[in-house]
């Protein structure tokens, strides 16, 4: 992906949002490290397997569940929205292999000895595959960990996302299915994983409160406070979508903001953000309703293509609206004030959507 390496300390990093790497951003809700009883047989009695059950989490194996369980359903949601508009996404897409990665140095540092009770240690290990994908059609698993890369030893311990950068960047260039060597259940396989083409932002979950997303032009940031404020996974891929309009678009860039936002989102990655960093609108200018609307109208179309329905898109930014007007400072709609103008352009757009589908006439902006 094009996006730089960035520290593995920071919040639930992953090999899929490193520069060269052709990982997808895209993991699945399995819940990560908790072993599963075989099915019991619905023969005689004596076939019936029962499983101990599971030591209680402590408060931080808790916490840390919750983090890598807002960080899947981020990656499941955008999943669709990456794979199905490589077409538009017009310099941003890039080969990706179709599944994410991590190890204990993937998350904050206070984390680490959390991280290994939950299963991670120095190795690279699959975190999530993304349905459709070459990954999942070449048989990679959760769980799989990786220990060879086209015949070399896949690389371990704090600076192994870095290292698996550099040696997966000439690869995807080639287009070949890429050779990897996977441990499962203590017996190694060789898979050849054909990649797969998409849109390459990387999607971040922002560790803060406030209601509000970012989009620098190569990276889409949901804040925490936003992700608990979706009800559905549908709202959750409005913003998703909406965000990768701006980057697709090249708002960040036409507002002379690039570096602005990109501060705010690095500062929102970090375990513990400078609260001044975000004050008010964090520098960030407004957008003017003409980049909004072409944003919405754009995203309405990146929807509609990964399968999203989007009837629902209208309610769900006049109820946002509502409940954070512009005057809340540091709030999505006082960067997106325009609600009433764009209300009326994503009605108008949605019935444009709607009659391509029904005509079976390709969905192009």
């Amino acid at each position: 992906m094009s996006v730089p390496y960035l520290p593995a300390w920071q919040k639930l990093r992953s090999i899929a949002v490193l520069a060269p790497l052709a990982v997808l951003a895209a993991c699945a809700t399995q819940e990560t490290g908790v072993p599963v009883a075989p099915a019991a047989s619905s023969g005689s009695p004596a076939a019936v397997v029962t499983q101990a059950p599971r030591p209680a989490d402590t408060p931080q194996q808790k916490q840390l569940r919750d983090l890598i369980a807002q960080q899947d359903r981020l990656y499941r949601v955008a999943a669709p929205l990456l794979t199905s508009n490589a077409q538009l996404c017009r310099g941003n897409a890039r080969n990706l292999l179709g599944f994410t990665a991590k190890n204990k140095y993937s998350f904050p540092i206070e984390y680490a000895d959390t991280a290994r009770s939950l299963g991670y240690d120095e190795r690279l290990q699959v975190t999530g595959v993304l349905p459709g994908s070459g990954a999942e059609q070449a048989g990679i698993q959760r769980g799989d960990l990786l220990v060879m890369l086209a015949g070399k030893p896949m690389p371990q311990g704090t600076d192994a996302e870095r290292q698996a950068a550099v040696l997966l960047s000439p690869l995807v260039v080639k287009k070949a299915p890429i050779s990897l060597g996977v441990l499962r259940n203590g017996q190694q396989r060789n898979i050849n994983v054909p990649l797969t083409f998409a849109c390459a932002f990387s999607i971040e979950l922002g560790n803060a409160d406030n209601i509000n997303t970012y989009a620098d032009g190569r990276r889409v940031l949901i804040t925490r406070g936003m992700l608990k404020f979706t009800q559905t996974d549908e709202e959750l891929a409005y913003l998703i979508a909406k965000d990768m309009a701006h980057n697709i678009l090249g708002h960040a860039i036409r507002q002379r903001m690039v570096s602005t936002i990109a501060e705010v989102i690095d500062n929102l990655l970090l375990p513990h953000p400078d609260p001044t960093t975000t004050a008010g609108t964090a520098g960030i200018r407004v957008y003017p309703q003409d980049l909004d609307a072409a944003a919405d109208t754009l995203s309405l179309y990146l929807l509609a293509r990964a399968g999203y329905n989007i009837d629902n898109v209208p309610a769900f930014w006049k109820r946002l609206a509502d409940q954070y007007p512009a005057s809340v400072a540091n709030g999505y709609t006082a960067l997106h004030p325009s609600t009433a103008y764009r209300l009326s352009m994503i009605d108008k757009v949605t019935q444009i959507v709607k009659a391509k589908q029904e005509a079976g006439k390709p969905l192009m902006p």
